[in-house]
């Protein structure tokens, strides 16, 4: 549920103490063991938050946030039923817990269904540092982006219009349990500042772009005026833009769009879409799906990091490790259940990896210019033209051509394409310009070539 609130009322934007929702975790369970379920998981989460928009001086949204939940499956043998609610009240956990039991009987058994294996559960999790709340007032909030957006604005008389700038900050407090005894919990917290703006050139022509920061510590995040001036300033450079005539050149992803392409390749090597056969890196483990240059792992238990987790969403410990080594691909991005469906054993990943880090080369953003010579700076993607299957890739684009390995001009209206699996074993560098506002920490991947089509 979301609360809307003026800013002379706003509702408590303070987390529940832990111990509470200790209690309904273990009221859950206690009622799915009492009508007969085998093994039973449950998870019950609070979060709250706020978020301003201001555009053109005015605001534009205010918004208090404020949502709780909870969520249980039961199993009898491996027959498996779920059911979640937003109500908390006695009556409404005993009616949720009753139709995950309900459902779990006229379902089929599943061989794989189950909780996760004892072993594997987080005995001792470490403390990652999550969670630094900040309080800051409605007012306040208004007035910083008031000022993001003011400074974007004033940076060049070319920047004639606005998308806006927002600010906003998230608190959550999760806590899941089983019926092997496990039960675990932690806060985080998620704050951010954006600007997007629109530049226009004296002949007309219009280009948005934007910037952002984002942390989990409010003390981390960039100033506003530096966040609104680097929209203004990524604005700016794409005016005069032109279209390309249909090639085929070298191509450097920027470091936010880098990281979509390692989400590809993380996809590609999600349990499910393996065990459906629905990858193109089906029966990859152990092969070489990278140039021999690249490294990949997976780092969980970086402190404050925004995809830090102690454990995941089954309870299961994350731990550090190699997803690709010298090209080669080490292990896959696995569940319980897919894990089983696959015959091998969990990763830890049950609602996804956890920092997963692309080892930076030598090189900065400059550097790889002039390595690449002459090609296509990507800034922009469009389109969701990439197919999970058989790895082909296509996707609208705009960014800059390069000559000479200096910025000549900007460049839009493009397509660029190629395949994944090539894409991926010709890649020729990754960049020291790490961009770390993600769960993907990756720097400038420059590419041997693709196929860019223009005019």
């Amino acid at each position: 549920m979301t609360t809307l609130a003026t800013p002379d009322s706003p509702p408590s934007r303070t987390l529940p103490e832990r111990a509470r929702l200790d209690g309904l975790v273990g009221d859950i369970l206690a009622q799915a063991r009492a009508l007969g379920a085998s093994a039973a998981e449950a998870a019950v989460s609070f979060s709250t938050g706020l978020s301003v928009t201001v555009r053109l001086g005015e605001v534009e949204t205010l918004e208090y946030q404020r949502d709780r939940g909870l969520g249980v499956t039961v199993y009898f043998g491996t027959r498996k039923g779920s059911a979640s609610t937003s109500d908390w009240r006695p009556q409404a956990l005993r009616d949720t817990v009753r139709a995950a039991c309900d459902i779990a009987r006229h379902t089929a058994e599943d061989p794989c269904a189950g909780l996760a294996d004892a072993a594997d559960l987080a005995r001792d999790p470490p403390d990652l540092d999550l969670y630094h709340p900040w309080d800051i007032r409605a007012e306040d909030a208004i007035a910083l982006a008031t000022a993001c957006e003011d400074t974007a604005r004033a940076t060049d008389p070319r920047i004639t219009n606005s998308e806006g700038a927002s600010v906003g900050t998230h608190a959550a407090l999760v806590v899941y349990g089983n019926s092997l005894g496990f039960l675990g919990g932690y806060p985080a917290t998620r704050h951010s500042l954006s600007c997007s703006v629109i530049a226009q050139g004296a002949e007309g022509g219009m280009e948005r772009d934007h910037w952002y920061t984002s942390d989990r510590d409010p003390a981390v995040l960039e100033a506003a005026a530096a966040v609104g001036r680097r929209a203004a300033e990524r604005a700016l450079r794409r005016l005069h833009a032109r279209r390309l005539g249909t090639c085929s050149a070298p191509v450097l992803f920027a470091p936010e769009l880098a990281r979509g392409l390692v989400g590809h390749f993380l996809g590609a090597i999600r349990g499910g879409a393996l065990y459906r056969k629905a990858s193109f890196l089906v029966d990859a483990l152990g092969q070489p799906v990278f140039a021999p240059h690249v490294q990949i792992r997976e780092a969980p238990h970086l402190p404050r990091a925004l995809g830090s987790a102690p454990f995941d969403s089954e309870g299961v410990a994350t731990r550090p490790r190699d997803i690709v080594r010298d090209g080669v691909l080490q292990g896959y991005v696995l569940d319980t259940y897919s894990a089983r469906r696959l015959g091998l054993h969990t990763t830890g990943n049950a609602g996804g990896v956890h920092n997963v880090i692309v080892e930076p080369g030598a090189d900065d953003a400059d550097a790889l210019l002039a390595r690449m010579g002459r090609g296509l700076l990507v800034t922009e993607l469009m389109g969701h033209g990439v197919n999970a299957v058989t790895g082909d890739y296509s996707r609208g684009a705009a960014g800059f051509w390069v000559e000479d390995g200096r910025i000549a001009y900007p460049v839009h209206e493009i397509t660029i394409a190629g395949r994944l699996p090539e894409m991926f074993r010709d890649l020729v560098a990754v960049g020291r310009d790490v961009d770390t506002r993600g769960n993907i920490r990756c720097g400038s991947i420059l590419l041997e070539r693709m196929t860019i089509a223009g005019e």
